[in-house]
């Protein structure tokens, strides 16, 4: 029997009392991947993602760990809930234009202390002031510089559109700009090499990409390296007192720990390992998220049908933002309708040993997407269900 043939024993003996559309997350892989982060991370403490991860309860159960220390959140509604809810370290790693918030913010000192806010405009600074409906607290400032790779004098850019701060003079000018205006105090710089850290280098199938991409990846470190070394330098000549580099991503931990300037490595997607993180030569991972849908029709020989299961990830539409089928081994879509809203059908000869009512497990394209389907996450440890814990839905919150 071969290791997913026996996960996928354990996976339906744990569930079945549960009926399906149902998500897990395997404690033992998800434990072995966070060690894994803090191996490849050197020392230097994680800050968890948690829009990767969106489970209150799976949050604290890794920041338990040695190594990690810290959130790195996606909204500042989901910031200013989780440091109500006790987490005292939050990076916001987005700009908001939630003014409600920014008035919560501003008047309230433990969320002041606890929740760091992402500037690359002055115009920003201007709305947190606007909003701020008579709050005096100071706000914690983060700023982050753009990682992108700029390559025929800039006429071809390599990396995601964030920060307009490229250069290590820019994002001094912010800092400069941020430390003369009352109410704000940077303490930390920001820098996501999403180009390296998330774009997968060993894609099957596709030898000339993966070495395209890796040769891409080498030539962006190097770039990046030098250029972020000096902006941390920059802005430290404006505030000493700088409290934290952060940088990285699951793709790219052990590069960024590598580089002096940084302080921190930021990581989510390598917890739950979705599918989009099986393509990288610098680690592998165990998946530990899952989700199962039902059996509920067998049209012919060699194909099956599950309820639901249409989940596509966010980014560029294409096949790599879908989920796939994982348990049993074999399956594949019928490419004339692909994962459905309602119903799934599925071909390939396990087809046939599937009964009405069984369980099909798939992985999702992307990590933490999966919780907006689902209100609750079974953890599994050995063959059974030890625990089942809210995910943010679950707790009645949908923050984007």
């Amino acid at each position: 029997m071969t290791a997913r043939a026996t996960d996928r024993t354990r996976y339906d003996r744990a569930t079945a009392h549960l009926d399906a559309p149902v998500a897990i997350v395997d404690l033992e892989a998800f434990d072995a991947n966070a060690d894994d982060l803090v191996r490849r991370a050197g020392g230097k403490p994680i800050r968890v993602a948690s829009k990767s991860v969106r489970c209150r309860a799976l949050l604290e159960r890794v920041l338990a760990r040695e190594g990690f220390a810290g959130v790195m959140s996606f909204t500042l509604a989901e910031s200013l809930w989780l440091a109500r809810s006790g987490f005292e370290d939050v990076l916001l790693a987005y700009p908001s234009a939630d003014r409600a918030g920014y008035a919560e913010l501003t008047a309230d000192p433990k969320l002041a202390a606890a929740v760091t806010v992402l500037v690359d405009d002055p115009a920003q600074l201007d709305l947190v002031d606007a909003a701020r409906d008579g709050g005096r607290e100071v706000v914690r400032v983060c700023l982050e510089l753009d990682t992108s790779l700029r390559i025929l004098g800039g006429r071809v850019r390599v990396g995601a559109r964030r920060s307009p701060l490229h250069s290590p003079a820019e994002l001094a000018d912010l800092a400069r700009a941020v430390a003369r205006r009352p109410g704000f105090e940077v303490v930390g710089v920001m820098a996501y090499e999403g180009h390296v850290a998330g774009v997968g280098d060993a894609v099957a199938g596709r030898p000339l990409r993966s070495r395209a991409v890796r040769l891409m990846q080498a030539a962006a470190r190097r770039e990046l390296a030098g250029r972020r070394a000096a902006a941390v330098r920059a802005v430290r000549a404006v505030v000493p007192g700088l409290e934290f580099v952060n940088g990285g991503g699951t793709g790219s931990v052990q590069q960024t720990a590598a580089e002096d300037a940084v302080a921190e490595i930021a990581a989510g997607s390598g917890l739950y390992v979705p599918r989009l993180f099986d393509n990288y030569t610098s680690f592998t991972g165990r998946p530990a998220a899952l989700f199962a849908q039902p059996v509920v029709r067998r049209p012919g020989v060699g194909v099956v049908t599950v309820l639901g299961g249409g989940y596509p990830a966010s980014g560029a539409a294409g096949a790599d933002r879908l989920p796939v089928p994982y348990l049993p081994e074999g399956l594949r879509y019928d490419p004339q309708e692909g994962p459905g809203e309602v119903q799934t059908p599925l071909l390939g000869s396990p087809a046939d040993d599937l009964l009405i009512g069984d369980k099909v497990w798939f992985r999702h394209a992307k990590a933490g997407e999966l919780c907006e389907r689902f209100d609750a996450l079974h953890l599994v440890e050995g063959d059974a269900v030890t625990a089942t814990v809210p995910t943010y839905r679950g707790e009645g919150h949908t923050f984007l």
